[in-house]
């Protein structure tokens, strides 16, 4: 039996700092559930404080699964989220427990619900020849590149991410399509799971002012720290984990290259740009519906005792 075609997972997503993890763990309780992680950087064994990964103490009242998974030098794909995630799902439903997927990677959340898109494979010299050109010209160019032929995935992307930067250039050149074209075709596709996907929307300036909160309690939790050990340990800052925001400006600073001050402002902006694109990226979805929270908790209990008790037809 394909489980998955008749099993239901709640799933909350929205900006960072936002109130993803507390509204988990909050429904968890109430619901008899246990929760999927869906963050790309919580997967991430030493990567603690500047993901905001659930203390033990909560990952120890709730079993947590898809946090720590893989060592920071290690690739972590969103078709590898998909199969752990799979896995994980089948194994809290056959001992009778409910799902709640939680997490802000919104890449992660559709390879799971819809699968990836089936898009053009890719061609190497292509690739190759892209690679090249950002190494000349630089990420922001090559995302302005991006942004005359697909604006609206370029909206979207920000020029760190320049894998997938260059799969989206590849993907035009090769067929004259937008990649973002068929992230729409898409998004038609026959769900992998029965969902109800909870959506947390704070007002931007709220929003913002607890991101600034955030990033001055991880400093005085010692992230700089984190940093620290996690370079002692080998850890270049090459790695994806480690250029992700907040490792990347604490190695910059570790490295005298920013003032303490200076690290913690561009974590800050870092941090605000890429709420703003997980909004643009969860906005475009349907099947979302939005709630305020804490406000509307009890709205959104009711909600989720109707999804999982409901027949479906």
């Amino acid at each position: 039996m394909n489980i998955s075609a008749i099993t239901k997972i709640l799933i909350i997503c929205g900006p960072t700092a936002s109130g993803k993890s507390d509204l988990a763990l909050r429904l968890s309780h109430l619901l008899d559930a246990e929760i999927v992680n869906a963050d790309s950087m919580q997967v991430y064994r030493g990567l603690d404080i500047g993901t905001a990964k659930p203390l033990p103490e909560q990952q120890a009242e709730i079993r947590h699964h898809l946090v720590d998974v893989v060592n920071p030098a290690q690739q972590f794909s969103a078709a590898d989220f998909a199969d752990a995630a799979d896995a994980a799902i089948l194994d809290i439903v056959s001992r009778g427990k409910r799902v709640i997927v939680v997490g802000g990677t919104g890449l992660y959340i559709r390879a799971l619900t819809k699968g990836l898109v089936d898009s053009p494979s890719g061609a190497g010299e292509l690739r190759q020849s892209l690679q090249n050109e950002a190494n000349n010209i630089g990420n922001e160019a090559m995302l302005e590149k991006l942004r005359l032929v697909d604006p609206d995935l370029a909206a979207a992307l920000h020029p760190n991410n320049l894998g997938r930067i260059i799969r989206a250039l590849e993907v035009f050149q090769m067929t004259g399509t937008p990649l973002s074209r068929y992230h729409k075709e898409h998004a038609f596709a026959k769900c992998r799971y029965v969902t109800f996907q909870i959506g947390i929307s704070v007002d931007r300036g709220l929003l913002y002012q607890r991101i600034d909160e955030r990033v001055e309690r991880m400093l005085a939790d010692g992230l700089l720290n984190e940093v620290s050990g996690l370079l002692a340990s080998g850890c270049g800052r090459d790695l994806k984990s480690m250029r992700s925001i907040g490792y990347k400006e604490a190695t910059a600073h570790l490295y005298g290259e920013l003032s303490r001050e200076e690290a913690s402002r561009l974590i800050k902006r870092d941090t605000r740009r890429y709420a703003k694109r997980q909004m643009t990226w969860f906005k475009a979805d349907p099947d979302i519906m939005w709630f305020e929270y804490p406000e509307n908790f009890g709205i959104i209990h009711h909600n989720a005792i109707d999804f999982f008790e409901r027949r479906e037809a």
